[in-house]
């Protein structure tokens, strides 16, 4: 329950944010004024004001608060396994997806440096735009097992809300590679760009809980169009 009321929470400031009701560079409410005004405990807020951060919306200062970021690019968490459907949402981006191949195939042989081999796999391309331009490609190999198929209104809405809600799958973790690379001209048609212009490229290796590798992913990004976060923490070895 906490964790629905967390999301709902997290929603509703980035909406605000969105909507410019807290503009970059303001003071979201303090901790204690978020619990009265959501009716929930501080720890739920905090998890709610920790989402915001991984999305880029905020910026949490010591002694000051959560100070609201400029959202002219939509930000995109590195560290994270969140999906272009939750981040649409999350965001309100106003995005669509469409999909261009959805056929079975076999996996690249190479991967990320990894020997993969070719494995039976589903291969999935898919379009998506903001406000009706197009700013990412992405292109995923999904092993079989355990993804026998994608319908496609699956892939036009949240792969990994069909994985986890209709196939049951528990998708952990992922390592991933970023690099900026000339755009192929099939992909720099697509993203309607210039000859030679430079993509953001995002590789990643998707594991279920049971270390089962899954997903092979390939994404550009238009770079005008997106930021990319971190978060990390110092540590003393």
């Amino acid at each position: 329950m906490a964790t629905n009321k967390q999301a709902m929470i997290a929603k509703d400031l980035a909406n605000k944010i969105k909507f410019q009701q807290y503009q970059p560079g303001d003071l979201l409410p303090s901790e204690s004024a978020l619990c009265e005004l959501y009716g929930t405990a501080r720890g739920t807020i905090r998890k709610a004001l920790d989402q915001l951060t991984e999305l880029g919306l905020i910026q949490k200062v010591r002694g000051k608060g959560s100070v609201v970021l400029d959202l002219q690019r939509f930000t995109f968490p590195v560290s994270g396994l969140t999906s272009f459907s939750e981040l649409n949402s999350s965001l309100g981006m106003h995005a669509k997806t469409s999909v261009l191949i959805n056929e079975p195939a076999t996996t690249p042989t190479h991967f990320m440096e990894k020997e993969i081999g070719a494995l039976p796999s589903i291969h999935l391309r898919r379009l998506r735009q903001i406000n009706g331009t197009p700013v990412v490609v992405d292109d995923d190999y999904l092993l079989t097992p355990p993804i026998d198929k994608v319908p496609t209104a699956a892939a036009e809405q949240s792969i990994y809300q069909y994985f986890e809600g209709e196939l049951g799958l528990k998708i952990a973790y992922a390592t991933k590679e970023i690099t900026v690379v000339p755009a192929s001209p099939d992909i720099a048609a697509k993203l309607k760009l210039a000859a030679g212009s430079l993509v953001v490229v995002v590789k990643s290796l998707v594991y279920l809980e049971d270390t089962t590798l899954f997903q092979l992913t390939t994404s550009y990004h238009r770079p005008d169009r997106f930021r990319f976060i971190d978060f990390a923490r110092r540590q003393s070895i």
